[in-house]
């Protein structure tokens, strides 16, 4: 595995965090499902930098929507997950998996 294709921890729970929202995958929508599934505050900043980072290394695709009022006339940013994201998130959880395995008994000794 090249040094840009691992995913690190925040990486993994905003692509997440994408594919449980589908169509409604922007970004308050996202700090919010985040905030509520892992109980730490998040920075929309954060969001957003992830956000940006996850595009360029093409594991999300966005799209902008149409204006609406209740946001002054500014465009919601809409995110999916792409096919190279979905094999990104396979494998990280694979190599997790694969740390974890075996390690039940060695962290329930006292």
């Amino acid at each position: 595995m090249g040094k840009g294709e691992y995913l690190g921890e925040f990486e993994q729970i905003v692509l997440l965090a994408v594919l449980r929202l589908g169509k409604n995958a922007y970004g308050v929508t996202i700090l919010e499902e985040i905030e509520q599934r892992t109980g730490r505050s998040v920075m929309i900043g954060a969001v957003y930098a992830t956000l940006d980072r996850l595009e360029i290394k093409r594991y999300i695709s966005s799209r902008v929507g149409s204006p609406t009022p209740e946001r002054g006339g500014r465009a919601k940013r809409f995110f999916r997950v792409t096919a190279q994201g979905s094999v990104a998130l396979e494998r990280s959880r694979k190599i997790l998996q694969n740390m974890w395995a075996g390690l039940n008994p060695v962290l329930e000794e006292p």
